[in-house]
């Protein structure tokens, strides 16, 4: 390909981002434009140090450098697509699309301030804050709702999100009209089948999975008939579930804050592509700018076909949770719940007054039988 009518300014532009696409080869490239291999990598060459591409002047060389304007379209239309990234992450974007030779970040950040792009107090709130994570995919599962907001029929969209502790993949944004038990088993089931089962899964206290009677709830007793840990964050400590809360600001800055969904099967929609691209696409700060993607791994721990009951070992001693959610020690009642209707459970005398309370391989609660009185309903694994 000839120069032809364009400047020859705009047609080294034009090759040095052709050849950044890295979709043909250099000597390709040459040959098409009609210069040598040699000229080709002076512009490059020209391009990485910041030069213009018009002819060098023999005046004073002592000119400040210039991102080509070429480059900087390609940086402000990412920009454009993503208004909530900041420099390094659009850096590592446009890279993971094959453009090399970029400024650096830094640079990157001047051009989106030069072009307004950038408002500065927006930029400190959204400086990086190092968490800690789990060593491994499915050790930890954060599940929570984000706060309600409307839709334009009229009704509101409740967000479910299940995040992966380790990788920070999104494995559930889930469209929900209430916060109520039946759709979060209908979306856990689907993430448990597609990914396999956690080691554990962090909640906060509330509902469904938490119970403002401190009595167990239907969403712990299933978690633990899959040999799963429910956990729960301190109360009025939100940042426990710091990753998720911080995925809920990213999902207003990054959709919620330009676009209203018209009903809830659109909210969905818009969830799907935007979830797609927080893990496939969205170099994430935490992890070193990568993808979530390229961190997670499916569990080998598989969801289950059927739920069993646990299996007890004989001579264990083992009482029946009556249909009001009370077991009976030493002609005592203790309330467990509800949700332990007609489940056995065993016993393990401790000495001191002490009696521990099992469900299968999990410890729910230990009891002072002296004073009657509960001293412990956290769950955890049977040690």
């Amino acid at each position: 390909m000839p120069w032809g009518a364009k400047t020859v300014k705009q047609s080294r532009e034009e090759f040095v981002c052709t050849v950044m696409k890295k979709e043909k080869s250099m000597s390709a490239l040459c040959r098409e434009y009609g210069i040598t291999r040699r000229t080709g990598y002076k512009w490059i060459a020209r391009y990485n140090e910041g030069e213009s591409f018009g002819d060098r002047s023999h005046a004073a060389l002592n000119r400040n450098n210039k991102t080509a304007a070429a480059v900087e379209a390609v940086i402000l239309d990412e920009r454009g697509k993503h208004p909530a990234w900041g420099a390094r992450k659009l850096k590592r974007s446009l890279e993971n699309k094959g453009y090399e030779g970029l400024p650096s970040a830094s640079t990157i950040t001047s051009i989106l301030k030069r072009n307004g792009r950038i408002d500065p107090e927006e930029s400190r709130q959204h400086t990086p804050y190092k968490r800690f994570e789990h060593p491994s995919s499915n050790g930890l599962w954060q599940m929570d709702f984000k706060g309600d907001f409307p839709v334009r029929d009229g009704s509101r969209c409740h967000a479910l999100t299940i995040l992966d502790d380790h990788s920070r993949f999104l494995l559930c944004l889930d469209a929900k009209e209430n916060e109520q038990y039946a759709g979060v088993y209908s979306s856990l089931s689907r993430v448990f089948a597609e990914n396999g089962l956690p080691d554990a899964i962090l909640c906060d206290n509330g509902k469904p999975w938490g119970d403002s009677k401190n009595s167990y709830t239907k969403f712990e007793v299933w978690m633990m008939q899959l040999g799963v840990l429910p956990i729960h964050g301190r109360p009025m400590h939100p940042q426990t579930q710091g990753k998720d809360e911080r995925l809920h600001r990213t999902l207003d800055d990054e959709l919620l804050c330009r676009v209203c969904p018209a009903n809830i099967e659109n909210a969905q929609d818009e969830f799907d592509h935007f979830r797609y691209g927080y893990n496939y696409e969205r170099p994430h700060a935490a992890l070193e700018l990568d993808t979530p993607a390229k961190h997670y791994r499916p569990s080998k721990s598989a969801m289950p076909s059927h739920i069993k009951e646990p299996e007890y070992d004989s001579g264990q001693i083992l009482r029946k949770v009556n249909f009001k959610g009370y077991i009976s020690i030493d002609r005592h009642r203790y309330y467990l719940s509800e949700a332990f209707t007609g489940k056995y459970i065993a016993l393990f005398y401790t000495g001191d007054q002490r009696v521990d309370l099992f469900y299968g391989g999990f410890q729910i609660g230990t009891i002072i039988l002296n004073e009657q009185l509960y001293i412990s309903k956290r769950i955890k694994r049977r040690s």
